[in-house]
């Protein structure tokens, strides 16, 4: 379980230098999935199961879709270019691999260490709720209301004023100086 760990440390590490230095949106974000991933396995591989399964549900899965869409809303340039761009193998091909070493060290790690039976213990919603909710209820609160400012913010960037748009805020033209008396 230790190679395990430290597979996905590596690969937490090199997934996250890449979202902070590629300059393509939707790469960074296909990294950040992965670097999400390989937190949650670090997690698995450290005993806290509920963690792991949480950073996999929570960040990598709904959080991940709501800034994909985001992406997809701001639109940056022709669609159909972006499109053919993002298909090709060397697009997909490091975030793809970075998942099947994750994916095969996870494997190993639960059917090669415990002979395919994990060591888990039961924690019921109630539990989780009370956790999460009781003690640090701000702390979730505040998280809650940064993801939705960020949100707006994004949106409120990235859109284009369109002519006859309700949300559109028309721009105004420059009103001609009228000095003196003249007209």
């Amino acid at each position: 379980m230790e190679l395990a760990f430290y597979a996905a440390a590596l690969v937490a590490i090199y997934s996250t230098l890449r979202v902070i230095s590629t300059s393509n949106p939707m790469h960074a974000l296909l990294n950040l999935i992965i670097s999400l991933i390989a937190v949650a396995m670090i997690f698995f591989c450290l005993g806290a199961s509920f963690a792991g399964a949480l950073q996999v549900i929570v960040y990598a899965g709904a959080i991940m879709v709501l800034f994909v869409f985001v992406v997809m809303m701001l639109n940056l340039g022709s669609a159909q270019t972006q499109e053919r761009n993002w298909l090709t193998p060397t697009t997909w091909g490091g975030p793809a691999l970075l998942s099947f070493i994750l994916l095969g060290f996870l494997g190993y790690g639960i059917l090669g260490v415990t002979g395919g039976e994990l060591g888990l213990t039961d924690v019921s919603a109630k539990e989780v709720g009370i956790a999460l909710f009781g003690p640090y209820v701000l702390a979730v609160e505040l998280a809650s209301i940064l993801l939705l400012a960020g949100l707006v913010t994004a949106y409120h960037l990235g859109r284009e004023d369109k002519r006859g748009e309700v949300l559109s805020v028309p721009k105004t033209a420059p009103q001609p100086n009228q000095e003196g008396g003249q007209q």
